[in-house]
């Protein structure tokens, strides 16, 4: 996995699938992300003749890239990253754990769709992740098709960037790509450009999350997949300055914005130096098709206030990795 470095110094690798929860109901759903291009995995969960779960996957190798299930409130249950093997995922304990990251238990069989072997971890907000090897593997589609194959990053909203950042590089290990001026973070795994990225905002949610499609050409049909389907971008279509990839940002029937991308910007470790960029229009959408995000997707884009979500406390540990913590801009 060309996300993952070697053995001695293992990191996260690539999202594998996002878990969230939803307190609306899920019968919508499987229009909306069949429409999106995304295959449903069954699911068992049912109660009263009506879905308490549903799976999507996409053409790539991941057993389901998004799950949802019924909850009180519209947010996260995990992330999941990739790891290759039992030594690696047993090398991330130990080292998280030595850094001071809030551990859920120790490496075991998963109890969840695609079972796996790994363990999970909270952060400062109290947002749930999860590192896996040995998932179930997918059957076969067919590849190069006009659908997504992954999801690529996910955006989350917080209340304090400046922890966040210092928590997920030095604690987890993840790299600084870019700034948006000190109101966004941009944080790579391997070498996509952002993985995780954070938005300054009043309280802990999930923005965002982007499934990406193989090629420009795949974006556009797509999108017009989606327009057959009676469904318009919210914003786009535009390509962003940090990471240059395209977008196209919806809101589904559930409480999400999904986001179609493609050819997101590949960091070469030896040479990238971090940028901060502006917080205007020609940064934000180099093509100027999309201009500025209008003001209901911004209002969509803050999601629902996490009632999990805890006051951020983390002491920092330096354990991790020396220089890991990248500095804020002013």
């Amino acid at each position: 996995m060309s996300s993952m470095a070697g053995s001695e110094h293992p990191r996260l690798g690539d999202i594998r699938h996002i878990h969230l929860v939803t307190d609306r109901p899920l019968d919508a759903a499987g229009d909306f992300y069949r429409s999106w291009g995304l295959e449903q995995v069954p699911a068992d969960e049912r109660a009263e003749g009506r879905p308490q779960a549903v799976m999507f996957r996409g053409a790539g190798p991941q057993h389901h890239l998004v799950h949802f299930r019924t909850g009180a409130h519209a947010g996260l249950d995990h992330i999941a990253f990739e790891a290759r093997t039992r030594e690696e995922v047993v090398a991330l304990h130990r080292r998280f754990g030595s850094s001071g990251v809030e551990l859920l238990g120790d490496p075991a069989p998963l109890d969840e769709p695609g079972g796996g072997w790994g363990f999970q971890w909270r952060d400062p907000e109290g947002r749930v992740l999860e590192v896996s090897t040995e998932v179930q593997a997918a059957d076969p589609r067919p590849r190069g098709r006009p659908v997504p194959t992954r999801v690529t990053h996910v955006v989350l909203n917080t209340v304090d960037i400046d922890l966040m950042c210092e928590y997920y590089t030095e604690a987890l290990g993840l790299r600084v790509s870019d700034w948006s001026e000190h109101h966004m973070v941009f944080l790579r795994t391997g070498h996509d450009h952002h993985a995780i990225a954070f938005n300054s905002d009043e309280h802990a949610s999930v923005n965002h999350i982007a499934y990406e499609v193989p090629s420009l050409d795949a974006f556009l049909t797509s999108v017009g997949r989606m327009k057959r389907a009676g469904v318009d971008p919210m914003w786009g279509i535009g390509r962003h300055g940090p990471g240059n990839n395209s977008f196209a940002y919806y809101g589904d029937p559930v409480g999400f914005v999904p986001e179609f991308t493609s050819e997101v910007l590949q960091i070469d470790e030896s040479t990238w130096v971090p940028r901060v960029w502006q917080r205007i229009p020609s940064q934000s959408d180099l093509w100027g098709t999309g201009g500025p995000p209008p003001p209901a997707v911004r209002e969509r884009m803050r999601g629902s206030p996490d009632p999990n979500a805890v006051a951020p406390a983390w002491k920092g540990s330096g354990t991790y990795a020396e220089g890991m913590h990248q500095t804020a801009p002013s």
